[in-house]
């Protein structure tokens, strides 16, 4: 999943002018981009991963210059706290073995969890229309639901198969 992120993402850095970094990525064929990335550390991928998200983010928004560095501080800021959030709640559980008592304080965690996000959603919301306007917030939040709409498409299909309806004749 790590690596069809990562390469999602490159790609996008390719044709968003994105290379920050000593390498022109643009000019690499892909078996030496490939190369570049393994020989990088895993944080060094991390911080890679990072500035093609932030390039094609500001292009795709099309941040004023003069408030790119602004925003993409509060940007970051803005899904290390979603992230931060999403932590508290653990998905790894089988909820077919849970009593009812434990399926419905699972189910209360998960609401109040995603409560957190959406007033964390806002609050961010506000302190980026101080820096951009909010028809660009609007924009980002809806490239935000595209991009995870296409990371889920992404996905193994055999996953799909483990949580699908089961069909019993």
């Amino acid at each position: 999943m790590k690596k069809i992120i990562l390469t999602f993402f490159i790609i996008y850095g390719f044709g968003l002018n994105a290379q920050r970094t000593d390498y022109d990525w643009k000019k690499m064929d892909p078996k030496q981009r490939k190369e570049v990335i393994n020989n990088l550390s895993p944080e060094e991928r991390k911080e890679l991963l990072k500035k093609f998200r932030n390039n094609m983010i500001m292009d795709n928004l099309n941040v004023d210059p003069g408030d790119k560095a602004e925003f993409t501080q509060l940007y970051n800021e803005y899904l290390d706290s979603q992230k931060q959030i999403k932590s508290q709640f653990d998905p790894s559980f089988n909820p077919e073995t849970l009593s009812d008592d434990e399926a419905k304080a699972k189910l209360q965690q998960s609401f109040e969890i995603g409560q957190k996000l959406l007033d964390n959603r806002k609050k961010y919301a506000d302190k980026m229309q101080q820096v951009i306007p909010c028809q660009k917030v609007l924009k980002l939040f809806q490239s935000e639901g595209m991009m995870r709409d296409k990371m889920n498409e992404r996905k193994p299909h055999g996953n799909n198969n483990a949580t699908g309806p089961k069909q019993n004749p």
